[in-house]
């Protein structure tokens, strides 16, 4: 039994790296310049009226993203931004923002 778990428990992580390697952060660079405005041109927001998306985990990335597009997530200025986004454009924006540095908030 031990050993189906564990199985199971590396195929999971398989393909989760899987998916996360099919995407492709150049690409992800190129559809984020309409999220720089509020976001930062890496990520690194200026403002803390943005969240940082540099250096987020992948999956969680995705998640939210996907979450805004399904209107499981409300936000009046995301919804109408991930609208017309693919789920090869959300992985490969969540490939780009998870490739960068993060910045320490300054306090």
């Amino acid at each position: 039994m031990d050993k189906k778990i564990l199985l199971a428990a590396c195929c999971a992580a398989f393909f989760a790296s899987a998916s996360a390697m099919a995407a492709d952060p150049a690409a992800g660079k190129e559809k984020s310049k309409t999220c720089a405005a509020c976001h930062g041109s890496d990520g690194n927001s200026q403002s803390a009226e943005f969240p940082r998306l540099a250096g987020q985990h992948y999956d969680y990335l995705v998640k939210v993203l996907g979450d805004y597009k399904s209107g499981a997530r409300k936000n009046a200025v995301m919804a109408p931004m991930v609208a017309n986004l693919s789920k090869r454009d959300i992985a490969d924006l969540a490939a780009y923002y998870s490739s960068q540095q993060g910045l320490a908030i300054k306090r």
